[in-house]
């Protein structure tokens, strides 16, 4: 069974992943609203849905591997990869910097699906595309569970399975940080 726009939206609001308050987002930025990706990685059966959907999307482009970024993409390229019978790897941070660790590694050869939980403003998948491009793989798509913001023109297809344009701010232009109203901060990377 399909997962539509409807469906994501309403299992986010079920699980209480849409989060309204005054939060520091992992890019810096501030905004009123969150959306806590973990409600969705957390349950499996959901978790499935949603990569499914994203599989079936890029099924046709024949990726060979799925590639995420710590923390949020983890699970998820496991499980895009696991409906595409493919291998998963993600990139992290060492010593502030994005990288394939862990014995990790992509060759000319291969066809990498990237996958994002939560896009606001691009920066961890743009990272993430300049590691891949490093090793000489080929990027066939990006897959997005929640699309705050855009990567701009990526030059790769990119599907979102739901469009959640949320306003957000630096914290200089903040308005809620004028009306001085207590500041939340659940992302999981600092710019």
């Amino acid at each position: 069974m399909s997962l539509t726009e409807v469906d994501l939206r309403s299992a986010l609001a079920e699980r209480g992943a849409l989060l309204q308050g005054h939060f520091r987002l992992s890019s810096g930025r501030h905004s009123d609203r969150f959306v806590q990706k973990f409600r969705i990685l957390e349950d499996p059966v959901l978790l499935e849905r949603v990569a499914r959907e994203l599989a079936d999307r890029f099924r046709s482009l024949e990726p060979t591997i799925v590639v995420g970024a710590a923390v949020g993409g983890i699970l998820l390229a496991y499980e895009v990869a696991r409906q595409l019978g493919t291998k998963a790897i993600f990139v992290e941070k060492v010593n502030g910097v994005p990288a394939l660790r862990r014995g990790f590694a992509l060759s000319p050869h291969d066809r990498a699906l990237l996958v994002e939980d939560v896009l606001t403003t691009g920066q961890s998948m743009r990272e993430t595309v300049e590691v891949v491009r490093a090793t000489g793989a080929s990027i066939v798509g990006l897959g997005v569970i929640v699309a705050r913001g855009t990567m701009g023109d990526a030059g790769f297809p990119t599907h979102a399975l739901l469009e959640l344009p949320l306003q957000s701010y630096d914290e200089a232009q903040c308005p809620q940080c004028r009306a001085e109203e207590p500041l939340s901060d659940p992302g999981s990377r600092r710019a």
